[in-house]
């Protein structure tokens, strides 16, 4: 009998309350409209060479192949503190869903007591007599899971662990695609530096040549002012950069966990070029982003707590225990007459609640039908982030290549203008507005560099990095 009873227990433990759970759907196109094939063959400006795979792998920055930037990637995993957080967070979650498997088992706990009393003798109500009673219990309850109580609180703190992993790949990845991008638009300020440094080289060797010419009679002193204000700016906005570049490596050193006092950056050029990156077809990114894979555990999860809330319209049933050893004396205490036991259940029903069961339905309900807009408008800002800088890479080419142009012509503007000056054909004021044109266009060329280095990062960022969610399902949860 004892082993039928069981065996059905075994049968209603299976029984689960929540429904039956599928992804939900999301509109997904067949290809990105920013970047066509056609497109693709035209983006010289960036795209380097054909990608071997449709998808990025691993330490997505190392297609930059910059030995510093590959060493603050490092650092991200090892030191950044919100990093670290979300790996708390995670552990934390973790450890949850092992607090939950343990209602799957019996609570056993122990009670041993020695109680010492004295009351009055029956024979003799001028007499008192002292006893002592030793007792050496062991209790045991387990509730049985019915209605998938609990098996349901175990799935959900389980997705909820998953979704927490998720959410820490998603910082993880955040933190390197802001190192990455501080990165770079240091090195062009580097490179911004180096071209005003030349230019205000230039314009002293422009000034002495003004003065030269004051000295014969071709230059006025209205040149010689010219000449000097143009300098004077040009070395203020050379040191104006030092400013933004302080800024940038404080930046760096916060996100890779050192102190901005004692982290530093020694200057370079840059030397990145435009590289190729697979972008694959927008279906990939429900598998490649961990945001996604976060949002969509989380749907299942609210799923998994509807059949918790459900199994509370249903009794509960307690089975409980206890076998020990209890005498008045210590010698005797395990002999056969001390040996106690009981055995029993005990059935919990609410019969009635004003409406708080059907209102926590409701509200798990309400919360589901919440995590699925949640994970749609993820997929969906997914697709944006995606279209954007497909779209940026694929403008900035062309306006690199126009911006290059613009550079060009402004040199042999300048060229033209100095040899009409130096005949005293043209004013000074000419070769200044060529030399002024000559600076903003080069200082314009390097921002769209930086922009297209911008866009390069956050589309990685964008298609989830090297990250898959494989790495999700593969990663053990208790």
């Amino acid at each position: 009998m004892i082993g039928v009873a069981l065996a059905i227990l075994g049968l209603l433990a299976g029984c689960s309350l929540a429904p039956n759970y599928s992804k939900p759907s999301v509109q997904t196109p067949a290809a990105f409209k920013e970047l066509t094939s056609e497109q693709f063959n035209q983006t010289d400006g960036w795209k380097t060479a054909e990608p071997q795979d449709s998808a990025i792998r691993g330490n997505w920055w190392e297609v930059f192949q910059e030995p510093e930037l590959n060493a603050f990637e490092k650092q991200v995993s090892d030191s950044n503190q919100s990093v670290a957080a979300a790996l708390a967070n995670f552990l934390a979650a973790r450890a949850v869903v092992e607090q939950s498997r343990s209602q799957y088992f019996p609570t056993v706990s122990a009670n041993p007591s020695v109680i010492t009393s004295r009351q009055p003798s029956v024979s003799n109500p001028n007499a008192s007599a002292t006893s002592t009673e030793y007792s050496l219990p062991f209790d045991a309850s387990w509730e049985p899971d019915f209605w998938g109580r609990i098996r349901n609180t175990v799935k959900a703190n389980s997705l909820e662990a998953q979704a927490t992993l998720a959410d820490l790949e998603n910082v993880r990845l955040t933190v390197q695609s802001e190192v990455a991008v501080d990165y770079f638009e240091l090195r062009v300020l580097d490179e911004q530096e180096q071209l005003l440094e030349a230019s205000v080289a230039a314009y002293e060797e422009s000034l002495k040549l003004v003065k030269i010419q004051l000295t014969t009679g071709l230059a006025s002193g209205q040149d010689i002012e010219q000449a000097e204000t143009q300098l004077e700016i040009t070395r203020a906005q050379a040191t104006d950069l030092g400013i933004q570049r302080a800024q940038l490596e404080h930046a760096i050193a916060m996100l890779v966990g050192q102190p901005a006092s004692t982290f530093s950056i020694a200057t370079n050029s840059l030397t990145t070029k435009p590289v190729a990156i697979p972008f694959g077809i927008p279906s990939q990114l429900l598998e490649r982003r961990p945001d996604i894979a976060a949002a969509e555990r989380r749907v299942a999860e609210a799923n998994a707590q509807i059949g918790v809330a459900r199994a509370a319209y249903y009794p509960t049933i307690t089975l409980s225990g206890s076998v020990g050893y209890q005498n008045t004396s210590i010698q005797n205490l395990f002999s056969g007459p001390g040996l106690v036991w009981s055995v029993g259940a005990t059935l919990a029903q609410t019969l009635f609640d004003g409406g708080l069961r059907k209102a926590v339905t409701e509200q798990s309900q309400a919360i589901y039908q919440g995590t699925v807009a949640n994970y749609r408008q993820t997929v969906l800002t997914a697709f944006q982030e995606v279209e954007d800088n497909l779209s940026a890479l694929r403008i900035l080419s062309h306006e690199l290549q126009q911006q290059n142009a613009a550079v060009e012509s402004s040199q042999r503007y300048l060229t033209l203008a100095g040899v009409r000056y130096q005949s005293g054909i043209d004013i000074y004021l000419n070769v200044i507005n060529a030399q002024t044109t000559l600076l903003n266009n080069q200082r314009t060329a390097l921002n769209l560099q930086m922009e297209q280095l911008t866009a390069s990062v956050q589309l990685i960022k964008a298609l989830g990095g090297g990250w898959n969610v494989q790495q999700e399902t593969n990663t053990t949860i208790p």
